[in-house]
C-alpha cells in the first residue's frame, strides 16, 4: 500500500504530505484546486513521463516522493522534475532508472483514469483490455502470432531490398567483388604509404647525397694524407723531446678516427642504390595507391576499409542473390501460417471477451444498470501487427436496445461506469492499490451511492485513492483529504469527521457553511455507514 506521499513544488501545490492509510481514500475539492496533482505525482513515481510545466513557481525543481509498503518492506520512490534538463529518479534513495523503478513496483498500482472513456473507443485499447483475459492457449498463440508477424515482415523487407531485378543485384555484386579484388590485390597494408613516400624521398635524394658523400671521401683522404705527413714529422720530434710523446700519440689516435670515418663515408656512398629501376618501381608503386586514394578513399586507411566492406556487401549481395528464388515461397508460406494462427488468435479473444463482458455486466448490474448489454465484437481482417482481427466493445444499457460502440450510444454517466466495470473485469482489481481519477463524470443521485458502494467493496482488502466530485462517493471514505486553493497555492489536508462533514456540506450545496447543507452531509454519511454495514 501507499503509505506516505509527499510533494514540493509540483504545480500550484507548494508543499503537501499525506499518510493515506488503508482502505478508501478520497481527495476532493473545488474545480481548479489542483486535486488531480495528487495522482499526478503517484504516476510520476509509476514512470510517467515527466513535463517540464509540471514545476510549480516556487523553484526550478519539482520532488515527488512516495513510501511503499510491500511484502511488509518499505520501498521509498523520489522523481525529481527539473524545469530545464532531464529528471532524476531515485529508488530508496539511489539513483536508477525509471525502468528498475518500474520493476520494483509493478504491479503495485493501478491508475483509472477519466481519459481511458475515451480508449474504450480505440480498437488497441480494447483489444488490449481483451488480451488480459486470454488463457495459456490464447497467450501461446498471441506470442506465436507476433513471431509469425514479426518473420514475415522481415520477409517483406528482404523482398523489397531485393527489389526483383536480379539482373541489377548481379551487377551490384560483381562491381563490389571487383572493387575488393582490386584493393586486395593491390596488396597494400596499414602503415606502407608512410614507408613508401619515405623511400621514394630517398630514392629521389640519392644521386646528390653520393656526390656530397664522394667529395667528403676525397677531403677526408688529402686530410689523411697531411695528418701522416704530420704524424712522420712529430716522431722524429719526439726522438729529440721525450715531453712529445703524448702529443704524438693523440695524433696517432686521430688518424685512426679519421681511417674509421673515412670508412663509413665510403661504405654509405657504396649502399647507395645504383639501379634506376628501384626508383621506377617505387613511383609506380606510388601511383597505384593513387589511383586507389582517388576511387576509394583519401587515405591508406579509409581504401583498405572500404576493401573490408566492398567484400562484405558482394557477400551479402551473394546471398540475397541466392535467396531471391526462395523468398517469394517463403512470404507466402509464412502469410499462410500467420493467417492460421491469427484465426486461432481471433478465437481465443472471442472466448476472453465473453469472458470479460459477463463478469463487466456483474459490476455494471451493482453500479445501477440492471439488465445491461455488453460485448467485445471480435471481427475478421487482414492481418496486422495486433492480429488478424479488429475488436470493438459495444454497448447498450438495456438487452432490449440495439448494442452499438460505447462512443456513440453510451451517456457520461454510462462511460464513467463501463469504465469502472471493464477496467474491475480486466484485471485492475488484482492491484494492491488503485487510484481512481474522475471517473464519476456525469453521474449523481443513486448512481453516485451505487458507485460509493462498489468502491468501498473494493477497499476491503486494497487501498483504493478516487479523485471525486461526488459528495455521494466522499461520503463512504476511511480518509478524506481535501485540496483547497489559496491564492495562487493549493493547499492539501487531511480531515477529521468535523472537517468531513463541513467538505461533504460544500459539495453538496456549492455554497457557504449553512445548518441545512451541514444535517445533509451528516445524513449521506450516516447512509454510507449504514450501506456498509448491509454489504
Amino acid at each position: 500500500m501507499l503509505d506516505e506521499l509527499v510533494v514540493s513544488n509540483l504545480g500550484i501545490i507548494s508543499r503537501g504530505a499525506v499518510e493515506p492509510g488503508p482502505g478508501l481514500i478520497v481527495v476532493t475539492g473545488e474545480t481548479g484546486a489542483g486535486k488531480t496533482l495528487l495522482l499526478g505525482a503517484l504516476q510520476l513515481m509509476l514512470g510517467m513521463p515527466a513535463r517540464s510545466d509540471l514545476v510549480g513557481p516556487a523553484g526550478d525543481e519539482a520532488r515527488v516522493e512516495g513510501r511503499f509498503l510491500v511484502d511488509g518492506e518499505d520501498v521509498v520512490v523520489t522523481r525529481r522534475v527539473v524545469r530545464e534538463g532531464r529528471s532524476r529518479s531515485y529508488l530508496n534513495g539511489d539513483m536508477a532508472p525509471l525502468s528498475a523503478i518500474g520493476e520494483r513496483v509493478a504491479g503495485l498500482v493501478e491508475v483509472v483514469a477519466q481519459h481511458d472513456q475515451l480508449l474504450l473507443g480505440t480498437a488497441h485499447e480494447v483489444r488490449r483490455l481483451v488480451d488480459t483475459a486470454l488463457d495459456d492457449e490464447g497467450l501461446a498463440a498471441r506470442t506465436e502470432y507476433e513471431e509469425g508477424w514479426a518473420q514475415s515482415r522481415d520477409l517483406r523487407a528482404l523482398q523489397a531490398e531485393i527489389g526483383g531485378d536480379l539482373r541489377g543485384l548481379e551487377r551490384e555484386r560483381s562491381l563490389a567483388e571487383w572493387q575488393a579484388e582490386e584493393i586486395a590485390a593491390a596488396g597494400f597494408a596499414l602503415g606502407d604509404d608512410a614507408e613508401l613516400e619515405a623511400k621514394l624521398r630517398y630514392l629521389r635524394s640519392a644521386a646528390e647525397l653520393r656526390e656530397l658523400l664522394g667529395s667528403a671521401h676525397r677531403d677526408m683522404d688529402v686530410s689523411r694524407d697531411a695528418l701522416g705527413a704530420a704524424r712522420s714529422a712529430l716522431r722524429r720530434a719526439a726522438q729529440l723531446d721525450v715531453e712529445l710523446v703524448d702529443t704524438l700519440s693523440g695524433l696517432d689516435e686521430l688518424a685512426a678516427v679519421l681511417d674509421d670515418l673515412s670508412g663509413e663515408v665510403r661504405g654509405s656512398a657504396d649502399a647507395l642504390p645504383v639501379d634506376p629501376s628501384e626508383s621506377e618501381r617505387a613511383e609506380e608503386r606510388l601511383a597505384q595507391l593513387n589511383s586507389l586514394r582517388r576511387k576509394y578513399g583519401a587515405t591508406l586507411d579509409e581504401v583498405l576499409e572500404f576493401g573490408v566492406q566492398a567484400a562484405k556487401r558482394a557477400s551479402e549481395l551473394a546471398a540475397l542473390a541466392d535467396r531471391a528464388a526462395t523468398v517469394d515461397a517463403d512470404l507466402a508460406a509464412s502469410v499462410d501460417a500467420l493467417v492460421a494462427v491469427g484465426a486461432r488468435l481471433r478465437g481465443a479473444r472471442q472466448a476472453a471477451g465473453e469472458r470479460l463482458a459477463q463478469a463487466a455486466i456483474g459490476h455494471l448490474a451493482e453500479l445501477g444498470l440492471s439488465d445491461p448489454h455488453l460485448e467485445f465484437d471480435v471481427s475478421s481482417r487482414e492481418p496486422h501487427a495486433a492480429g488478424a482481427d479488429h475488436v470493438e466493445l459495444r454497448f447498450a444499457s438495456d438487452a432490449r436496445l440495439t448494442p452499438g460502440p460505447v462512443g456513440r450510444v453510451a451517456s457520461g454517466g454510462e462511460l464513467s461506469r463501463l469504465v469502472l466495470s471493464v477496467r474491475l473485469a480486466a484485471g485492475a482489481a488484482r492491484a494492491p492499490v488503485i487510484a481512481f481519477d474522475e471517473i464519476d463524470a456525469g453521474v449523481g443521485g443513486r448512481t453516485g451511492m451505487a458507485l460509493g458502494q462498489k468502491l468501498a467493496r473494493l477497499a476491503c482488502d486494497r487501498q483504493v485513492l478516487a479523485v471525486t466530485h461526488l459528495p455521494q462517493i466522499a461520503a463512504f471514505a476511511d480518509t478524506h483529504i481535501v485540496v483547497e486553493r489559496a491564492g495562487a497555492e493549493a493547499v492539501v489536508r487531511t480531515v477529521d469527521e468535523a472537517g468531513r462533514i463541513e467538505e461533504l456540506a460544500r459539495m453538496l450545496s456549492g455554497l457557504e457553511r449553512s445548518e441545512q447543507s451541514l444535517r445533509h452531509a451528516t445524513e449521506l454519511r450516516q447512509l454510507a455507514a449504514v450501506s456498509r454495514a448491509e454489504r
